[in-house]
């Protein structure tokens, strides 16, 4: 402004000198004159002020009089709340990948709880579609009545947890509603499928553990108050030797139950298995003559060995899952069937263990549950042949151990076959060859 006042007196005084000189009229024009400069030049930068408002990220243009002053702060101004619009968008969308990253669901609902936002965890458990759904009420899209009556609570004290699905569908949630901001909510939502899967195994093995170790433990301590109670020479030598025979089998099957609950704690507390080259089929040939004797001539044996086909692992836990399978194998086939034990290398460099026998076979609905801890087909028969009902158990936790995976297959009245499948990293080609090596039958 005060440029503005300076530069119309110095015109006014230039108009006044040539006026004197030259006459008032002279001087009058001049001024006209430069008043009328002073007026274009002014035009002339306000036009290039109003481009500059339509592309107002650019600098402020240069040298446009008194305008300098005006657009500067605004210009810094401007520049300053881009950056901090721009600082903040990054914030937002850091605490929008933070949000995503999180291993919860989270959904922000608003006041009337229809949907806002929610990242991908949450949409997975609750099958949402964020572009689809959003607006919606949460009401309908989660329609579970015991969701319902949570929802329309007016405080959240303690988190929902709901059962969604059926069969392996079936999942378990814990929800819980939190107000925030203004009349808005904030929703967390937690899978706890495996934890409560984990927690109901618990139970059971609990569970079963006591049954399992009530049944020989009654039998135990009634023959010790019939013995106790009976005047003595009251039984024969017989009768007592019959006693004791039948005391020592119900200690024998604790014993192997403890043994086999140790075998098991053993295998999950410790890492997997590296170890060193094992002769597999050295192994094989001992649990078959264990399982000769427990067979008492009463099955089939027939065997497909590789005796140049190591693998690298722990002798004895490879030697427990192999006695397993063997043992139910003959456990499970009727006097006059035939078992078939097999260790050889697949096409794909894997190594396979698998032993196939003509016995009872087994429900398909039965078997996904086959490795749980004392799940048994036949409860009564594996009690008469000496089962813990956890030998699949420990042959599952050998195999994760060694890289390899336990696969079931069975037919109901044909027969079953277990296979444990290793590998190509964990197989090794030995020196060692045994006779006989070749199919054999006994």
């Amino acid at each position: 402004m005060i440029k503005t006042l300076i530069t119309i007196a110095l015109w006014a005084l230039g108009g006044w000198l040539l006026g004197a000189w030259l006459g008032a009229t002279t001087g009058w024009a001049i001024f006209a004159l430069g008043l009328l400069l002073m007026v274009l030049v002014s035009g002339l930068q306000l036009s290039r002020v109003a481009r500059w408002v339509h592309d107002i990220d650019e600098p402020p243009p240069l040298s446009v009089g008194p305008w300098d002053e005006v657009l500067a702060p605004i210009y810094r101004k401007l520049k300053q709340n881009r950056l901090d619009l721009q600082e903040r968008s990054r914030n937002f969308h850091r605490a929008l990948l933070a949000a995503e990253a999180l291993p919860d669901g989270a959904l922000t609902l608003a006041p009337d709880k229809s949907l806002l936002w929610c990242n991908q965890t949450a949409a997975g458990h609750l099958g949402l579609n964020l572009d689809q759904d959003r607006g919606h009420s949460i009401l309908n899209v989660l329609r579970a009545p015991e969701f319902a009556r949570y929802a329309n609570q007016d405080t959240w004290d303690r988190p929902l947890i709901l059962h969604l699905g059926r069969g392996h569908q079936a999942r378990t949630l814990m929800l819980h509603l939190a107000p925030y901001g203004t009349g808005q909510f904030l929703m967390v939502t937690r899978d706890i499928t495996q934890i409560e899967r984990l927690e109901n195994i618990r139970k059971d093995f609990v569970a079963n553990v006591s049954h399992e170790m009530r049944t020989p433990l009654t039998v135990l301590s009634g023959f010790v108050e019939t013995l106790l109670d009976m005047p003595a020479g009251a039984l024969s030598e017989e009768q007592q030797r019959h006693y004791l025979e039948l005391m020592a089998q119900q200690a024998h099957n604790m014993q192997a139950l403890v043994a086999d609950l140790l075998t098991l704690s053993s295998l999950e507390s410790t890492p997997n298995s590296e170890g060193a080259s094992v002769h597999l089929a050295a192994l094989i040939r001992t649990a078959l003559d264990q399982a000769r004797a427990l067979s008492g001539g009463q099955h089939r044996f027939i065997t497909h060995l590789d005796d140049g086909l190591g693998i690298l692992g722990k002798d004895t836990e490879l030697a427990s899952a192999i006695s397993n399978l063997l043992t139910n194998a003959v456990r499970y086939t009727p006097p006059g069937g035939a078992i078939t034990i097999t260790w050889e290398q697949q096409p794909d460099g894997n190594a396979i263990y698998s032993v196939q026998d003509t016995g009872i076979g087994i429900d398909s609905d039965d078997i996904p549950r086959l490795t749980e801890r004392f799940f048994r087909v036949n409860r009564g028969r594996s009690r008469e042949t000496g089962g813990t009902g956890l030998g699949l158990a420990i042959a599952k936790h050998v195999a994760l151990r060694h890289d390899a995976r336990l696969d079931i297959s069975s037919t109901l009245g044909e027969g079953s076959t277990f296979s444990i499948v290793f590998p190509a990293t964990r197989t090794r080609r030995t020196d060692i060859t045994e006779p006989d090596s070749s199919s054999r039958a006994a």
